[in-house]
């Protein structure tokens, strides 16, 4: 499934269903001189579309005419998280083979994902049969209720031609805003020290400084392990000083305040676990 979803051309009508809210976008895959690009356009208002050139990612908004491209150290996929490396993942999570159905009128083998412990969700992924391509998938809270739903309703798969001829608005009259990430940096550069290391996850980036969309120069560290992601951020304490756990569907996070910093740590994992990683933190 990994290999397929980086090498093939393809596209089709993608629904996401994430915190109580339906969006229905036209998906396309494309390899181009080496490069792989995703495309994702919305059909519904607001009107956008969102492009990824490895780790290049833009967002044109077309009512307004503005584009915002904003670089990163890692490339990742629109539709799913997925570990680079599946050695390890039998510590982490039980997967089972659990029947087959037809999504887009397309066969499927449905792989369940259950981890090990309280500190992930458990997933299911519907895996075309022919060329392993993911055409559903749904994420799972502790209770077992659907925390978010992302489906192919059509797919179809091309030489690129199609998706590479899919370049929408006209460059010249839309207003471009470049957001640059830092260079990535050794994880002992940073300022902070993660006392409850989870299980599991490792390292993707560190970048201190990072210029983002809010125009705050933030250091950040990304660890993963490979389906689920977490943010550590550290910036200067604002008067207000946000303490305590927030959550919107299957993203949580949990802020706390060190000397003259504020602590966020936000992911798409349990309370649990984001709270547990951030009383952890402390300064070095």
């Amino acid at each position: 499934m990994i290999h397929a979803m980086k090498t093939l051309n393809y596209q089709g009508t993608v629904v996401f269903v994430k915190n109580g809210q339906l969006d229905t976008m036209v998906y396309r895959h494309s390899i181009v001189n080496g490069v792989e690009q995703e495309r994702l356009s919305s059909l519904n208002s607001p009107l956008r579309e969102v492009t990824r050139k490895s780790s290049e990612v833009s967002c044109f908004f077309k009512e307004t005419s503005q584009k915002i491209i904003n670089h990163h150290p890692i490339d990742s996929s629109f539709i799913i998280n997925l570990p680079s490396d599946s050695a390890d993942l039998d510590k982490l999570y039980t997967l089972s083979n659990v029947g087959q159905e037809s999504i887009a009128m397309l066969p499927a083998q449905i792989v369940e994902i259950k981890p090990v412990d309280q500190l992930r969700y458990a997933r299911k992924i519907w895996i075309e049969t022919q060329h392993y391509l993911p055409l559903k998938t749904e994420v799972y809270n502790p209770d077992g209720e659907i925390l978010e739903q992302v489906v192919f309703t059509d797919l179809k798969f091309s030489n690129g031609t199609e998706v590479d001829a899919a370049e929408s608005q006209d460059n010249a009259n839309v207003h471009i805003k470049h957001i640059h990430a830092s260079q990535a940096e050794p994880l002992e550069n940073a300022p902070f020290i993660l006392k409850n290391w989870p299980a599991g996850f490792k390292t993707v980036f560190f970048i201190r400084n990072s210029l983002q969309a809010s125009q705050k120069a933030v250091d950040h560290l990304l660890i993963s392990d490979g389906f689920s992601t977490v943010s550590v951020y550290l910036e200067p304490k604002t008067e207000q000083g946000v303490q305590g756990l927030h959550s919107l569907g299957m993203v949580n996070s949990y802020s706390k305040v060190i000397a003259d910093s504020q602590i966020t740590v936000l992911g798409e994992v349990p309370a649990q676990t984001v709270e547990t990683i951030a009383q952890g933190i402390v300064l070095r």
